[in-house]
């Protein structure tokens, strides 16, 4: 071996490790958000203050086996359409999902969620849940949501009128969107839109594009707490989709939003 060689190396071996205080800092990241990703590690550490390349923090996440391992969909997609059961609201948004108005663009959808039981026998059986949201297109946040074992209009309904509330500030006239799902249809929930004087707003059949914004949600949500983990009572779904939704509007920060959680982004604009 070369002198020049061993003297390189040697000099390597006691040397530091430059980079310790960045991996602290991604690994204590890691800790909080499993499922961030090195753009966002890399956008919550410049909100900390942290002045770095992208590269470099891709650099090191490889280097400490911090790549996400996310889950692809194992289920088929749930569908509440039913046919022409109420009344067809025309497609006011056209995928126009950005807007700078708080709470003037709202979009709902159901989806569901597997769940087993063991009864005293031994015996799994699955159920279904379902979840409800009302998300803002302003900031992506969820406003509000129900949580139901069965297909619930009462759910549906109970979460529309805690939307209907928390959006009442508007100045603007509101518009809430869905896609053609039976209870959207429902005389009772095109009734108390038209009250509110909001206008009611529906994706065309069989085009899930048209609320991309609401599934894309449902892709998160889905992708880091459902998809490859077993759920073994409604109580603990439930408890897991309840914590999720939070995380998801107070911590979860998002590069269209400056690298802000949604209420942080919604705070930062329009303290409360």
């Amino acid at each position: 071996m070369p002198k020049a060689t061993y003297m390189y190396w040697q000099k390597r071996f006691d040397k530091d490790n430059p980079d310790r205080e960045i991996e602290e800092a991604i690994l204590a990241i890691r800790k909080n958000n499993k499922d961030y990703g090195y753009r966002r590690v890399l956008g919550e550490l410049r909100n900390q203050g942290w002045k770095i390349n992208k590269k470099k923090v891709q650099r090191i996440m490889q280097n400490l086996f911090l790549q996400v391992k996310s889950y692809t969909r194992k289920s088929r997609k749930y569908s509440s359409y039913k046919g022409k059961v109420g009344t067809i609201a025309p497609n006011r948004i056209h995928r126009r999902f950005m807007t700078h108005i708080p709470h003037q663009k709202i979009t709902t959808d159901t989806t569901e969620f597997k769940y087993y039981e063991v009864d005293n026998k031994g015996k799994m059986t699955m159920h279904k849940a379902y979840l409800d949201p009302f998300l803002d297109m302003y900031n992506g946040e969820i406003i509000s949501f129900g949580i139901a074992k069965h297909p619930s209009a009462q759910n549906i309904m109970e979460a529309l009128e805690k939307a209907i509330n928390i959006t009442s500030d508007c100045p603007y006239r509101r518009i809430f969107h869905s896609d053609q799902g039976w209870a959207y249809q429902m005389k009772a929930y095109s009734s108390r839109l038209k009250k509110e004087r909001i206008l009611q707003s529906m994706s065309r059949k069989g085009n899930c594009l048209d609320n991309s914004v609401m599934e894309n949600f449902f892709g998160l949500l889905k992708q880091e707490i459902y998809y490859g983990v077993v759920y073994y009572s409604y109580e603990e779904l439930k408890s897991a989709i309840e914590r999720y939704i939070k995380y998801y509007n107070e911590q979860r920060i998002k590069e269209r939003l400056g690298w802000m959680s949604p209420v942080q982004y919604r705070l930062s604009l329009f303290p409360a």
